[in-house]
């Protein structure tokens, strides 16, 4: 599914292992074009992570996330107040010892991932088209390469056509609309406005369900088949989905999709949400709480997929490879194995060269 905007004249991957170790203003300037250089881009939007291991650093991307209104939706004098006298001050330095957990000499891993697939999909799309006529960015909708850097090295090279394609395979108005609005905002003082296409989800393409399954599939012959299959997603706020958010909903058809594929039954697999902060109810069952449940009564054999990231990051690597499985543990369960992100492998980019070249049809 696309949406339009109006248009003024003018190394592929790592293993599945090495995954695992990952311990506005615009000043534009003249085109400065040349004529046989590419027209059309693709830009991959994810959501982004701290510059650096560090206490400003970390405060930096949690003021800019955070302060998003798509974010969080709280009364905004009292939000105000709370992020800069509480959040802010206190919260990097606890999130420093999980950033270490997963940091290595190449940065963050959704960082560093994420740039591994913006190289593959050029390189498969440069070897599809026969030609160098479609320009591969990566921006991340917080963070650096930001969104405005971006737009503004489109308008340096000439860039008249863009097809974003925000890493979210389910839609929310928390991930994917906020990388719509940031798009938005950078372009606000542009006159001359590139011609946008719009990705908003691909949480049932048969492709991207195949993938996940295959990847269980891989897991499974190299670890062995556990007893259940915990498919988790990122969570959010009940009310944002009670205001009409179908990010719930959406979760909903990849699992049982995938379960599916997998030809699993009701009692193989189970949908838990993950990451709740807060007091506020969230979209449940909590994936802690549910291995809690299930370690204080001896459960053991548990392998978790997470298909609501297109890239491993802080929530995958940290939260749930290495947290959740501790407190799996600790409660009498074991047998606990997580199942990376699609990452950079090559059927996930060869998804992607489809996906986007379907929503390329019609542009020079």
């Amino acid at each position: 599914m696309t949406v339009h905007a109006g248009y003024g004249h003018a190394t592929l991957a790592n293993s599945k292992d090495s995954r695992l170790k990952w311990k506005h203003s615009i000043i534009m300037t003249p085109d400065t074009t040349d004529s046989s250089a590419s027209k059309n881009a693709v830009l991959l939007v994810n959501l982004g992570s701290p510059d650096e291991l560090s206490p400003p650093a970390l405060r930096r991307y949690l003021k800019q996330f955070l302060s998003d209104r798509r974010v969080i939706e709280a009364p905004k004098l009292i939000w105000w107040f709370v992020l800069r006298c509480i959040i802010l001050p206190w919260r990097p330095r606890k999130l420093m010892h999980a950033y270490g957990n997963i940091w290595s000499e190449r940065g963050s891993p959704i960082r560093a991932i994420s740039l591994q697939q913006r190289d593959a999909l050029q390189a498969l799309l440069d070897n599809q088209s026969g030609n160098k006529n479609i320009s591969v960015e990566l921006a991340m909708t917080y963070g650096n390469p930001s969104i405005p850097e971006v737009i503004a090295k489109f308008r340096q090279t000439g860039i008249e056509r863009v097809l974003v394609l925000p890493m979210f395979p389910q839609y929310s108005a928390t991930t994917t609309a906020a990388t719509f609005d940031a798009i938005a905002n950078a372009l606000s003082n542009v006159r001359d406005l590139p011609e946008l296409r719009f990705i908003k989800q691909y949480y049932e393409r048969d492709a991207y369900i195949e993938l996940l399954a295959e990847s269980t599939r891989q897991q499974w012959q190299q670890q062995g088949r556990q007893g259940h299959l915990m498919i988790s997603f990122h969570g959010l706020p009940l009310t944002y989905v009670e205001k009409g958010d179908p990010y719930a909903r959406q979760c909903e058809a990849t699992a049982s999709a995938l379960a599916d594929k997998l030809g699993l039954k009701k009692n193989q697999w189970s949908l838990t949400y993950q990451s709740r902060v807060g007091m506020t109810p969230w979209l449940q069952p909590y994936t802690e709480e549910t291995l809690i449940e299930w370690g204080k009564s001896g459960r053991s054999g548990i392998d978790v997929i997470c298909p609501g990231f297109s890239a491993d990051c802080l929530e995958t690597l940290e939260e749930v490879a290495i947290t959740n499985k501790e407190i799996f543990e600790q409660a009498g369960g074991s047998d606990y194995h997580y199942i990376p992100a699609l990452n950079a492998d090559q059927g996930h980019i060869a998804m992607l060269a489809e996906l986007t070249q379907q929503h390329l049809q019609g542009w020079p």
